[in-house]
């Protein structure tokens, strides 16, 4: 009575309802207490279905650290994370939960991050890398430099958006609640009709014999047999359980419909740097022009690159720190998105970026510069070229792995876009099996390529990226998928698929596990329909029991139930 008076009158309980006090009408006591009884059965596994769902999503929720250990000058006050402050330290002692994101103040430490990637192995972080929220010290105490409140920290995002998955429904599950507002007062009026119209007839053919409780028998195993349980349970849960398994191996869908929406994909579409690549870059070469010295022209970029985020600038800024080389601090700074950087330093501007910065505001630079396969940053003071640093990034080590699975998906339309040199990005593709690949591309050039893409009706695309650069990108395309470790926050907020493991691999894990949920889903579809048209064509024509029915109905929503469990045994 809840139920039917807080939802809706015609739904599951109404039509079960109806047919227990018929079955007592008539009699048929056991009848009627089986049908509750196989109906509680029904809602026991369900849940016990349900929790089995959320046991891997759990881990996630069981990562929320309770307390923080500040440190003040050599003295301690626990407290809970979201009263601890951007540049205060805390202390975590080993086997203890990271309760904020910061930088590690040890010269190493190892961390275990199964909870935040699903990788069992325990990584090692060194002095100034990150450490995220949920990481579990593994072999000392540490202390981290805390970078950001705990509201923004990476574990913070990741539960909001597993919390909030559930609310965005697959098209299947939309379907089904407005089919299920539909089909139960339609079966209710079919249930009245198998009554009302023999009782017409009888009185058209005073031959016919009419009786009332066999007519009202049948109807009643029409309500039992045409009960949606099984697709109302079945097909929320299947998604529930997709989410669960792609969670346990750190990918989190934000919501079943891109669970479907990454089943059609058929064109997949990476950025390079921090994707398929490490985004950890090394100095290589320091190559200074005539009367500039490499000492004068690393101090120059680093100081300038030391106001940016980019990976490229932290590796050049972490050189010229282990060269113990000091940075100008008074500059003003205007980054140029996909270009570089313009500062002024002691009233003359310097340019540091690439080569189209230079070209931009036409100064001119070594022509070999541009035939180079390394990342280069290239320097210039008052539109005098004074030298280039060149850098290496290293190929993530699944880059391979992934273009190749994704092949054996029939995903055969896969391409590289990147904001780095023809050269290096071709290079790059030549190495990992991609046929197509677009460098020398600024954000707005990554857009209008998958505009481009996207005008073609047949392309369904998928684009993975980090960087808040592609961000545009992640929300133009039909199934955004972003790096969650290395990501910026901007993207994995846009993305509508997050990796935690920032394994390019995953994304043919996440096509599997989408494309096996969309399977179970619509096979307990098919099945339900299948063997209710059956057993209700067969009660409506009296050669089907009541106990018949309830077998039928109860075992319909037990193999749905089961079938949806089988996404959380996916390997």
């Amino acid at each position: 009575m809840k139920k039917i008076k807080l939802e809706s009158v015609f739904n599951e309980f109404t039509l079960m309802g109806i047919a227990i006090l018929g079955a007592f009408y008539l009699g048929e006591y056991w009848e009627g207490i089986a049908v509750i009884l196989f109906y509680l059965i029904g809602e026991w596994l369900q849940h016990k279905a349900i929790h089995k769902a959320r046991s891997n999503i759990k881990t996630l929720l069981d990562v929320r650290p309770e307390t923080a250990t500040v440190v003040y000058n050599n003295k301690y006050k626990i407290t809970t994370p979201d009263q601890v402050q951007p540049g205060e330290t805390i202390e975590i002692k080993a086997g203890e939960k990271v309760p904020l994101d910061g930088v590690l103040l040890e010269d190493s430490a190892s961390f275990n991050t199964a909870a935040l990637t699903g990788e069992s192995v325990p990584r090692t972080l060194y002095r100034q890398e990150e450490v995220l929220a949920g990481m579990i010290a593994s072999d000392k105490v540490v202390r981290i430099k805390v970078n950001k409140p705990y509201d923004q920290s990476a574990l913070a995002h990741i539960l909001t958006l597993v919390q909030n998955a559930a609310e965005r429904k697959a098209p299947a599950e939309l379907f089904i609640r407005r089919f299920a507002r539909v089909y139960t007062p339609i079966v209710t009026g079919l249930a009245i009709l198998v009554v009302m119209l023999p009782y017409l007839y009888a009185m058209i053919q005073p031959e016919f014999i009419f009786i009332f409780d066999d007519w009202f028998y049948r109807a009643l195993v029409f309500l039992v047999i045409s009960c949606p349980c099984a697709l109302v349970v079945s097909i929320p849960l299947g998604y529930f359980g997709g989410i669960g398994a792609a969670s346990h191996k750190g990918i989190l869908f934000k919501g079943g419909n891109y669970l479907d929406a990454i089943t059609r994909i058929n064109t997949v579409v990476f950025d390079k740097t921090g994707t398929l690549t490490q985004g950890v870059f090394s100095v290589r070469t320091i190559s200074a022009a005539e009367g500039v010295s490499q000492k004068e022209l690393l101090q120059l970029i680093a100081s300038i690159e030391s106001f940016s985020n980019h990976p490229i600038a932290r590796a050049i800024v972490k050189y010229a720190e282990e060269q113990s080389i000091p940075l100008y601090l008074s500059l003003k700074i205007t980054e140029i998105a996909g270009y570089g950087i313009k500062a002024i330093t002691e009233g003359k501007e310097v340019y540091v970026g690439n080569t189209r910065l230079l070209s931009k505001y036409g100064i001119s630079f070594p022509c070999e510069t541009g035939n180079l396969t390394e990342t280069i940053v290239l320097c210039a003071m008052e539109n005098k070229y004074l030298g280039h640093i060149s850098l290496a990034d290293t190929l993530k080590p699944d880059a391979i792995q992934a273009i190749r699975e994704l092949k054996d998906l029939n995903i055969d339309n896969i391409q590289l876009l990147s904001g780095d040199k023809q050269t290096i990005v071709s290079n790059l593709a030549d190495n990992i099996g991609v046929a197509q690949a677009f460098g020398d591309l600024l954000p707005e050039g990554k857009v209008a390529h998958l505009e481009q893409l996207k005008a073609n009706a047949e392309n369904r695309v998928a684009f993975v990226g980090d960087g808040i650069n592609d961000t545009p990108a992640l929300a133009l395309c039909d199934v955004g998928i972003a790096m969650g470790s290395l990501g910026s926050d901007a993207a994995i907020e846009t993305a509508d698929v997050v990796i935690q493991t920032d394994q390019p691999s995953k994304v043919a894990e996440a096509i599997k596990i989408g494309k096996q949920t969309h399977r179970i889903v619509w096979q307990n579809i098919s099945m339900a329909f299948g063997v209710k048209l059956l057993v209700l064509l067969l009660g409506a024509g009296g050669m089907a029991t009541m106990w018949e029915a309830i077998f039928a109905d109860a075992g319909v929503a037990l193999l749905a139930i089961f079938n949806a469990m089988r996404i959380q045994k996916y390997k």
